[in-house]
């Protein structure tokens, strides 16, 4: 399955760069829930502690953190958000950074069909 982590426009990838700045256990854990899925897809996903937070944004939970997804079909991912879980709920200021993602991977993936 490909991988797609949220990236600015200025190209900075928000979900490794938050990876890359956890304790080391915690980093190593990240780093293999991408691998898993890049290696095995949706089967990987099934075996992870993952739930459905609104329509289409799902969420992988490790140790105290949190990556948020989308997936746009049987091959492509996309992390939008990466984030500590803080309550037993996810904040909603979180979700709504991540569905705000989506809306904009969902505009730019129309201009590449068009």
């Amino acid at each position: 399955m490909n991988v797609y982590t949220y990236k600015t426009k200025g190209d900075k990838d928000l979900i490794y760069d938050y990876i890359n700045n956890l304790p080391v256990n915690e980093q190593s854990k990240g780093l293999e829930l991408i691998k898993q899925i890049k290696d095995d897809g949706s089967k990987a996903l099934r075996l992870m502690d993952t739930r459905q937070l609104r329509k289409k944004l799902y969420e992988i939970k490790f140790s105290n953190n949190r990556l948020m997804y989308v997936i746009a079909d049987e091959d492509n991912i996309y992390i939008l958000h990466a984030c500590k879980k803080q309550k037993g709920k996810a904040e909603v200021f979180e979700i709504n950074k991540a569905l705000k993602r989506a809306k904009e991977l969902g505009r730019e993936l129309e201009k590449e069909f068009v």
